[in-house]
């Protein structure tokens, strides 16, 4: 079940969206307010460098 209260970035549409929306593949979120979602694509990306990173530093690849 998803949080149908919070909200979401639609990739359909490349929207915001508060509770109900598009069908839940096609979101991002919950995010605690609009500009959070509104940012889901950048934190995204920021998100993978960071995971992207420490698998290189687990690695030993630094």
């Amino acid at each position: 079940m998803s949080d149908s209260s919070g909200w979401f970035y639609c990739l359909t549409h490349q929207t915001v969206e508060h509770g109900k929306g598009c069908k839940g593949a096609d979101r991002m979120g919950p995010y605690p307010d609009e500009a959070a979602a509104a940012r889901a694509l950048e934190i995204a990306r920021e998100r993978t460098r960071a995971a992207d990173e420490a698998d290189r530093k687990h690695r030993g690849d630094d």
